[in-house]
């Protein structure tokens, strides 16, 4: 088993295809079609089922293509990480994003890092919590955002920012920034929330058992863009943090408050693996996302938002 071998399988069952596969990788095709029986023979089972829509993988051929993704991407880290100038940080690093809060650093954190850091090959991830979780346990993120996640045993967990929560509703319903909303009056409305067992809906509905109100859900999804879109359409209300309505209540096509009695607030936390060392473009990487976050803090950019420390984001907590 050799690293060709690895790519092949890896190309052919993100393409779906040996001859697609063959161009990617530059080869020919009966190039790649044996490394694919090589390694079928030296594994003992098929890796492939070949149809009449190309080449799917079987249950061994999923496994063994995404354990040996990591292998390449880890190869890869590992060059890119051998220094050709001293004094220069170079390596891949790879960092997830709430999904609300993209706008507002994803741009700023890649400008800083290709003015101070070009060596850094910078790979940003978006998704909310609990995908972003699973994919740093997996080894597919170097450093990521989370909320509301209690310390664990494989991770490093800093407390960053904790952020309010905004009762969302179409502009007719007259909401402002500086009038708080209490749950009660929201959950007179039909709510468009996050999927039940998604973080912000394990906050709302632990704010509805405090106000001891009941909630009329009319929609149910996993894409805030959609919530927004539904609000914007009439079909009720939602609950949102702050950070993901900034633009639209600028822009007048939402309207939006904090929510009281009770206030919600989520717990952001920068999440980094316990295993093995750090890398140093990894340090510089969160030592810059954290400075973007404490600047939108500090410049009111980020809604409702209070910093928790300032300490650097690297160590235990």
């Amino acid at each position: 088993m050799d690293v060709r071998q690895l790519k092949a399988l890896v190309t052919v069952a993100e393409v779906g295809s040996v001859t697609r596969a063959a161009e990617l990788l530059h080869l020919v095709q009966p190039a790649v079609t044996r490394q694919i029986r090589t390694l079928e023979e030296e594994l003992g089972v098929p890796l492939f089922e070949r149809t009449r829509q190309g080449m799917r993988p079987t249950e061994a051929g999923a496994i063994m293509a995404d354990r040996a993704r990591r292998a390449l991407n880890e190869l890869e880290r590992a060059r890119a990480e051998v220094q050709p100038t001293p004094g220069v940080v170079t390596g891949i690093v790879t960092v997830g994003l709430l999904e609300s809060t993209t706008d507002l650093l994803a741009e700023p954190l890649v400008s800083a890092l290709a003015r101070d850091h070009p060596g850094i090959e910078l790979r940003l991830m978006t998704a909310y919590s609990g995908h972003l979780q699973q994919w740093l346990d997996d080894g597919d993120l170097d450093l990521t955002l989370l909320y509301n996640l209690a310390d664990t045993p494989s991770l490093n967990l800093r407390p960053l920012v904790r952020e309010r929560l905004w009762v969302v509703a179409p502009p007719s319903a007259g909401l402002r920034g500086d009038q708080p909303v209490p749950f009660a009056r929201a959950a007179e409305h039909p709510l468009v929330l996050p999927a039940a067992g998604h973080a912000l809906r394990s906050l709302i509905d632990g704010a509805a058992g405090r106000a001891a109100v009941e909630m009329d859900i009319a929609v149910q999804t996993n894409s805030m863009r959609v919530q927004k879109q539904l609000v914007r359409a009439g079909h009720g209300w939602t609950i949102l943090p702050g950070l993901g309505i900034v633009e639209d209540a600028a822009d007048g096509t939402l309207g939006a408050a904090p929510l009281c009695e009770p206030g919600v607030w989520r717990s952001i936390v920068l999440g980094m693996s316990r295993a093995g060392r750090t890398p140093p473009a990894v340090e510089a990487v969160a030592r810059e996302l954290l400075h973007q976050i404490t600047s939108a803090v500090d410049q009111e950019r980020w809604p409702s938002a209070r910093l928790h420390t300032r300490a650097a984001p690297t160590g235990d907590t």
